[in-house]
């Protein structure tokens, strides 16, 4: 195996590791959201503020997978 060859299996896994505990997390998040909306409709509004924030921060960890994996085809 190359150099080159570890660096793309590499950097496959760890976009791909680097994104599936994001897509989990924003499922679990928008889940629970709407189970919690069900149940207090009330509550909507402050429910819906607080899924958008953890499901930006959700999102953060996905894109610091995508720098690492550009940071290892790169370098």
């Amino acid at each position: 195996m190359t150099t080159e060859t570890i660096s793309i299996i590499t950097m496959a896994a760890a976009i791909a590791l680097g994104g599936f505990g994001p897509a989990l997390g924003i499922a679990k998040i928008g889940s629970k959201g709407l189970e919690a909306i069900g149940r207090n409709p009330e509550a909507e509004s402050k429910v819906r503020t607080s899924m958008i924030l953890a499901i930006a921060f959700e999102e953060a960890l996905a894109i610091y997978a995508l720098v690492i994996a550009l940071i290892i085809k790169f370098v």
